[in-house]
This record gives structure tokens, C-alpha cells and sequence, in this order.
């Protein structure tokens, strides 16, 4: 069996089309859907699907963020591979098998999908969303997955090895990196499935754009603690995928090549300023503030 989590807060207007996506995938053997949802608005929408498709349970969970949401699915999965999803993305045709296919691989722990942005191109903030997913993730997670290199998997779209799998603690920021580098220390390699396709909206203002990158990217830095030096389960160091100097490195020559209009190339330019600025932010807030989950992870309302 492969267990599918997805993940919803008040998220009643975009979760049905989420379940649904899954529900439409081809699925290469039995499997579920769990959705985890604190709120009675989403779960009048979820219950729709209950009490429709056998394949879709919802768990309640107490509202105490995503981690405890995750650790609440993570303790209920049937599944040797776990699917990780959230409710205001949709998974493209095709995108489930494309996903689980490198796991023929005993050596493959992880699987990311690839985000492709549902936003137009015609505004700043919406063609930086196009940008960074596009000559951005998908750029370098291809370039790192052909060298066998450690990979952040993407939230929106995930699997991972159920075997491989703990509870999250309550302070973590980015479950996707999160795991990542807990699969990655038990000496898995991560792959990336550029068919997997999921389609997401972006932030469409700066402080939701910023909001949101903080968050994820604090979120980057945070590892596992390794068990004890008499345990083998770990095998490799932490490893990371995302620095000012990375991006500069990797990014900078693929992003200037992305544009097709002078106006694109004026906001890549003001893009450049921005990761800046996210960066310094991101350093203020884990050196400087040292801020708890609760105070960094502030939820992002134009992306719903």
C-alpha cells in the first residue's frame, strides 16, 4: 500500500480540488488518503470525500501546526511509501507514478516532485514565482540529482520510505527539509522526478513573498539531531541545499538567462535584491532573535 498525507488549514475553497487530483492519479497499486485538518470548514469538504471514496480518512488533529499534524498522520500510515501533499496545491496528470517510479531503486529513500507555478507572468511578484521554479529549483535540483548529490525535497510534492520515517519535533520549520536530511543521514539518496508536476500559487505580495521564504528557508538550516556515536542509523553529515552563496553560485547565470522581456530582466534584477534581503533576514532571525516556530511560521493568505 502507498499512504498519501495531505495536510489543510482553512483551506475549504482549494482542498476538494486537491483530493480530487489525487483521487485521479494513477496509482500503481492499493492506497490511501489521509487528510489532516484541525478546522470544521475544511472538514465539511473533506467529509464529502469520506463518505465517497473509502480511500480518503480524515484525522483530526489539535490545531498545533504542522508537525504535530504530520507526527498525527506519520502514527496512522498502512503504507510502505508515504506521500506528502498540502491542500491548496494540485497535482498534475501523471504525476503520482512518475513520483513513486525511482523507488525500484532499494538505495532511493526520497522522492521530490517538481513545483510549477499557476501564477501568471505578468506582475513582478508573479514572474519571480516563474523564475525561482523554474531557472531556480528545477535548475538545480536536475543539476544535483545527475551528480547524486543531497537534494531538499519540495513540500508540495513528496515521498519518502515509511521505514525511514520519524516524528517530527514541534519546532520544525520545514518538514520537507526536515526529512530530507533524515533520509539523507541514514545513507539514502534522494531523486528528483521533474514528471511529478505540481501546480502551485505563489505569494503575490512582498510580505507574503518574504513571509513565506523566511520560513522555508530558516526552515533549511534545521537537521536532525544524530543519535548516539554507538548508533549506526546515521551514516552521512547533514548536508544543505540553500545559501546566499549556493544561489549566487548556481543561480545567478541561469536567472539572468530567463528573462524574455527587458521588463522580466528589471525584476530579476529586483529579484537579486530581494534574496538579499530574505537572507539577512533568515541570519537575524536564528542569530539574532531566536524566535520559536510559533512567531517565524505566520500563514500566507494571498497564496490560497
Amino acid at each position: 500500500m502507498i499512504s498519501g498525507i495531505l495536510t489543510a488549514y482553512k483551506e475549504p475553497r482549494t482542498v476538494g480540488v486537491a483530493i480530487k487530483a489525487l483521487l485521479e492519479q494513477d496509482w500503481p497499486e492499493a492506497y490511501e488518503i489521509l487528510v489532516v485538518c484541525p478546522d470544521e470548514e475544511t472538514a465539511r469538504v473533506v467529509q464529502i470525500f469520506t463518505e465517497c471514496y473509502p480511500q480518503v480518512k480524515r484525522l483530526v488533529d489539535q490545531g498545533q501546526g504542522k508537525p504535530a499534524a504530520l507526527n498525527l498522520a506519520l502514527s496512522q500510515i498502512q503504507g510502505r511509501i508515504c506521500v506528502f501533499t498540502d491542500g491548496d496545491v494540485v497535482i498534475r496528470e501523471g504525476a503520482i507514478s512518475a513520483l513513486l517510479a525511482p523507488f525500484d531503486n532499494s538505495q532511493c529513500g526520497a522522492v521530490t516532485g517538481r513545483p510549477v507555478s499557476a501564477n501568471s507572468r505578468s506582475s513582478m511578484l508573479d514572474y519571480w514565482s516563474h523564475l525561482l521554479t523554474d531557472a531556480g529549483a528545477h535548475y538545480i535540483r536536475t543539476r544535483r540529482a545527475q551528480q547524486q548529490q543531497y537534494l531538499d525535497c519540495s513540500g508540495y510534492l513528496y515521498a519518502a520510505r515509511s521505514e525511514l520515517l520519524s516524528s517530527l519535533p514541534l519546532e520544525t520549520l520545514a518538514d520537507d527539509a526536515f526529512i530530507s536530511q533524515l533520509i539523507w543521514q541514514q545513507g539514502y539518496s534522494i531523486d528528483y522526478a521533474p514528471k511529478a508536476r505540481v501546480a502551485v500559487r505563489y505569494p503575490t505580495t512582498y510580505r507574503d513573498w518574504l513571509l513565506q521564504k523566511v520560513r522555508s528557508s530558516a526552515g533549511a538550516a534545521q537537521t536532525p539531531q544524530p543519535l548516539r556515536a554507538d548508533n549506526k542509523k546515521y551514516v552521512r553529515p547533514p548536508e544543505h541545499m540553500r545559501s546566499l552563496k549556493r544561489e549566487a553560485l548556481a543561480g545567478f547565470r541561469s536567472s539572468l538567462a530567463y528573462p524574455q522581456t527587458n521588463y522580466e530582466l528589471w525584476w530579476t534584477w529586483c529579484l537579486f535584491l530581494a534574496r538579499i534581503h530574505l537572507w539577512l533576514c533568515v541570519w537575524a532571525e536564528l542569530h539574532l532573535k531566536h524566535r520559536s516556530y510559533q512567531d517565524i511560521w505566520q500563514r500566507v493568505e494571498t497564496t490560497k
